[in-house]
């Protein structure tokens, strides 16, 4: 799942988000997610922001369809206690382990998200792609003393184990992934978004 081929839009949205907040040459430190979500980046090309979030805490029309991703509601709750998103994301870049997102069919004929690690084949497969891609992201000014994992079972096991080879950041720091809260643990939200904030103003 490529956003930028898959979705006309995308490119144009996105383009206006990271001109409005990443237009300075400020050094942020990097939070990384497993990969792009059908309802999030998948349809505005921005990491855990769907199309409400995009429009009513950006600032940044979408026009089109309407998604509502489970995720982006935590991060942009997490964000607005932090101190809103001008503060947020002056501070810090939002990408994923793997920058290109899947889905699958399940039994009930749906289509789903799909986490790169839960096959070891595409694991493998797309290794590479992930290292050059957080090479890459490096180069835009990033502080590698210490990187966020959000996923903190297999995504930050695999993070850990490039990590150890390419050295690419001197510690990896993991949280709870915002769709596991959202799902499991709704009722100890306000625990978890303290528990955010706290990492990030380490």
């Amino acid at each position: 799942m490529n956003p930028f081929r898959e979705n006309k839009d995308a490119l144009e949205i996105s383009s206006k988000f990271y001109q409005k907040y990443y237009n300075d040459l400020n050094q942020r430190r990097l939070i990384l997610g497993i990969n792009p979500g059908r309802l999030g980046a998948g349809v505005t090309g921005v990491p855990f922001t769907d199309t409400k979030r995009m429009e009513e805490k950006c600032g940044i029309k979408f026009n089109g369809i309407t998604t509502h991703e489970t995720s982006s509601v935590f991060v942009y709750d997490m964000i607005e206690q932090f101190g809103g998103v001008e503060k947020f994301y002056g501070r810090f870049y939002i990408n994923s382990v793997s920058p290109l997102g899947f889905v699958k069919t399940n039994a009930k004929g749906k289509e789903v998200n799909f986490n790169y690690y839960d096959s070891k084949a595409l694991q493998e497969l797309i290794t590479p792609f992930i290292i050059e891609s957080l090479k890459t992201q490096i180069t835009f000014g990033i502080d590698r003393n210490i990187v966020y994992s959000l996923g903190a079972g297999k995504n930050l096991k695999f993070l850990q184990q490039i990590n150890q080879e390419y050295q690419f950041f001197n510690q990896i720091l993991p949280l709870e992934h915002p769709r596991y809260i959202m799902q499991y643990k709704l009722k100890n939200k306000p625990f978890y978004i303290d528990k955010y904030l706290k990492a990030f103003n380490k």
